[in-house]
């Protein structure tokens, strides 16, 4: 019996290699995420069978060598040879306690390793965006079904014969082999789930797989942590480190029912597991399922189109006649997947941007964040397009002249609405990937048409007119049923690599500008300043002539009446134009009147500026006579 243990952990052990090493390519084939995290746990089943067979010829030589020794102990009952010493000459039993001591616990974390490290390298890849998974072959379906069934039949052999005989060692392995079918059975589901038009099935049971395999590994954890502090009893054999109770409950599921058929047994103090409400339960249990998937079933045959949608009905793949377009409200259809409901969101507005992905960049920038600056990247990722320009300069050092072109960065949301959706629909494949070629194609043809500075300034306005109008006259070419609402030209600047120096050389064009504005004001305030003073020379110097040749004449004048009046009074004439010149020269200057002369006083004159003149300056009154 034990021979036939051993070489059924051989044959699971083989099995489990084979089907892993199959998986891998056909997982391959058909670009199925299920699949690969399939061959995760396939590939760890191997490992744990591997430990587990090897464990078992380790039990096996201990049975053997137990054997031999009760057989020479009966032979030698008296001898002393067998009385001491006798752990010494069990060597497969020290081999095999050593190795359940050390070896067991090595290889539980080596799994748990495994196990966190593959479901921490799946959960990091299907989070993010994963790649197309689209034509994945039928012979995949096939083969996964091959996989499930092979599988299925070795696992319930070895799980029935561990429950029978009580082989623990033969657990992991059939929890394993069945594990392995089930999930050979779902690749193979999300195989056909693709070909019937819906390709995040795999994606969804992917990301399921790897919650499954993060639980496993957490349980490896937990299983380590508690046999440390786990009490020894002698003769109690260890439960397997490596052994997955998670697992081997998804691998066999009807144990939750005896599980739970004991519990309530315990629960209630008497044996409920033999009602006949539990057995009629038990018994019915299948037909409650197909039941329940009846009805599941028919709520298909229901569909509501809310309120700004509508929906393409398909028959086998072909609209149906009469009723193609399905307006919002409630709607009756033949069951799936006979009739399937393809719904399209064709009042409300949708939108896609060219030049750009958004999104924060890679500074942590958000992209609604209100001040943009050139050296800086504004979205998650940014293209550089070719456009055109006017100017052409010569190279450093030589005659040749440039290339008259330059990489911009252009951001273009565009916004759409979808018109015509049987044409929207049914005539494309994937009419929105479509629609952005052709204005992504729009928009590289406008740009290697206009001026780098022109688009930057002025004319983005007009560009966008005209690309608008563009790519809606190619949508409608091409019958898309769509019909373009809005196209933008934001965020319009030079690649970030070289928007220093743009800016170094946009900077340097404005001083250039603000040094010729300043200059032309210079010219023109000293132009206006010296005609001004041109004219001021000008008034002044006849002002100073009319003065001078009045003076003149009236000195003439005067010259002339003063003849006669000399001639009338030639000796009170002189006199008079003495004091009347005195008067004149000492008109500003302080008098000092002396009128006693037969005193010898001693003068002080202060010549000072005085603080004020009323104070000193005293008008004496003339004496009355």
């Amino acid at each position: 019996m034990e021979r036939n243990l051993q070489r059924n952990g051989l044959v699971n052990l083989l099995a489990l290699l084979a089907v892993t090493v199959a998986a891998v390519f056909v997982a391959k084939l058909a670009r199925s995420l299920t699949g690969e995290v399939n061959v995760v746990f396939l590939g760890l089943g191997a490992l744990v069978a591997a430990f587990s067979w090897f464990q078992m010829r380790l039990e096996a030589r201990e049975q053997l060598e137990k054997l031999d020794f009760d057989e020479l102990a009966k032979s030698k009952s008296g001898s002393a040879l067998f009385t001491s010493g006798e752990a010494d000459l069990q060597p497969a039993r020290r081999a095999r306690e050593q190795f359940e001591r050390w070896f067991a616990a090595g290889f539980a974390v080596v799994l748990f390793a495994l196990e966190a490290g593959a479901a921490y390298w799946f959960g990091k890849r299907l989070l993010g965006p994963t790649a197309d998974t689209a034509g994945k072959s039928t012979i995949a379906l096939a083969l996964f079904g091959l996989f499930a069934l092979v599988l299925f039949l070795l696992g319930k052999y070895s799980a029935g014969i561990a429950r029978l005989e009580g082989r623990r060692l033969l657990r992991p392995g059939a929890s394993f082999l069945l594990l392995g079918a089930y999930l050979n059975f779902l690749a193979a589901a999300c195989v056909a789930a693709d070909e019937f038009g819906y390709p995040k099935l795999d994606l969804f049971v992917a990301r399921a797989l790897c919650v499954i395999l993060t639980l496993a590994a957490v349980e490896t954890l937990l299983g380590l942590l508690l046999e440390i502090y786990r009490p020894r009893v002698k003769g109690q054999s260890a439960r397997l480190l490596y052994e997955s109770r998670l697992l081997g409950l998804l691998a066999a599921p009807e144990g939750i029912f005896t599980t739970a058929a004991h519990a309530l047994d315990y629960q209630f103090g008497f044996r409920v597991s033999e009602t006949w409400f539990y057995r009629f339960l038990e018994r019915a249990l299948a037909g409650l399922l197909l039941l329940q998937l009846g009805v599941l079933l028919l709520s298909t045959c229901v569909v509501f189109i809310e309120p700004g949608e509508q929906a393409i009905l398909e028959r086998c793949g072909a609209p149906v006649a009469g009723r193609a377009v399905l307006e919002p409200g409630l709607h009756f259809k033949l069951p799936w997947p006979v009739d399937r409901a393809h719904r399209y969101k064709t009042r409300e507005i949708q939108r896609f941007e060219i030049g750009f992905i958004p999104g924060n960049d890679e500074h942590g920038h958000d992209e609604q964040e209100k001040t943009l600056l050139w050296a800086v990247s504004h979205d998650q990722q940014e293209f550089n397009l070719l456009v055109a320009s006017r100017e052409e300069s010569a190279a450093f050092g030589s005659d040749q002249k440039t290339v008259p072109a330059n990489l911009l960065v252009v951001g273009i949301p565009v916004q759409y609405q979808i018109d015509d959706l049987r044409a929207w629909a049914v005539g494309h494949a994937n009419p929105a990937r479509l629609l952005a070629d052709i204005a992504a194609r729009a928009v590289a043809r406008h740009l290697v048409s206009v001026d780098i500075n022109e688009i930057m300034s002025v004319g983005r306005s007009t560009a966008a007119v005209a690309l608008r109008k563009e790519i809606q006259a190619r949508a409608d070419e091409r019958q898309l049923g769509v019909k373009i609402l809005f196209l933008g030209l934001q965020d319009i600047h030079p690649p970030v690599a070289v928007a220093g120096a743009y800016q170094e050389v946009v900077g340097a064009l404005q001083d250039k500008e603000a040094k010729i504005q300043e200059a032309e004001g210079y010219r023109a305030k000293t132009l206006a300043l010296a005609e001004a003073d041109a004219l001021k020379i000008q008034s002044q110097a006849a002002a100073f002539q009319i003065t001078r040749t009045t003076s003149a004449a009236a000195r003439a004048a005067r010259f002339t009446n003063e003849i006669t009046a000399f001639a009338a009074a030639p000796e009170v004439y002189p006199q008079r134009l003495y004091f009347q010149t005195l008067n004149r020269a000492a008109a500003g200057t302080r008098k000092f009147l002396l009128l006693a002369t037969n005193t010898h006083d001693v003068l002080q004159l202060d010549l000072q500026e005085k603080v004020r003149r009323d104070l000193l300056d005293v008008q004496i009154p003339p004496v009355k006579k």
